[in-house]
């Protein structure tokens, strides 16, 4: 299946009528020649409004943790998939999380990414859909332990703001996860295509 058909498809499912009647495509961004795979949550608001994955003060913080420029981050070596492709609306205590039938899309969209290096999961969605039995109890206990899921995937916390609050109580996810993600992400672009 090509990139265009999985998109008429997703858009087609009538779960998703409501987004497309508003004129909104799934939030993906996919390139067969990505090296590094994102999954997160679920876009927000602010992406729905623009249309550009993580186009938001998470996003900010990403590139930054990930030890990239804008430019690289929207290029076609970076494929962004989250957990469901569509902002899934408002909680009382921040975003909805993501609808879980999306995840079924999963499978189709990485057959499109044949050069993947690295998958990044950001948060406790993806990193339970992903890891299922091989993760910890904990989200925090996941990410320390992230040398255990390489080199396939690097779990790590959300980068949103409402998580600044777990960052300054875990000091060492900024100290020690942060600058292993960079070191990798470095070499994965580095890297000559085959």
């Amino acid at each position: 299946m090509k990139l265009e058909d999985m998109i008429e498809a997703i858009q087609k499912d009538p779960r998703n009528e409501s987004y497309t009647k508003r004129g909104i495509p799934p939030i993906v961004q996919i390139s067969e020649r990505a090296k590094i795979l994102i999954i997160g949550q679920a876009p927000g608001r602010k992406v729905e409004e623009t249309l550009i994955p993580f186009n938001d003060q998470s996003g900010a913080t990403l590139r930054k943790w990930l030890g990239i420029d804008e430019k690289t981050f929207y290029s076609d070596q970076i494929a962004i998939m989250p957990m469901d492709f569509y902002f899934p609306g408002k909680g009382k205590s921040g975003d909805l999380p993501p609808r879980k039938f999306m995840a079924a899309y999963h499978e189709q969209m990485r057959k499109l990414l044949p050069n993947i290096r690295l998958t990044i999961l950001i948060g406790k969605y993806a990193i339970d859909h992903y890891l299922k039995k091989e993760k910890y109890p904990t989200l925090t206990e996941t990410v320390r332990h992230y040398e255990q899921y390489l080199p396939a995937y690097f779990p790590i916390v959300h980068p949103s703001p409402l998580n600044y609050g777990w960052r300054k109580k875990n000091p060492w996810f900024e100290q020690e996860v942060v600058p292993a993600l960079q070191t990798r992400i470095h070499a994965i672009l580095k890297e000559k295509e085959v």
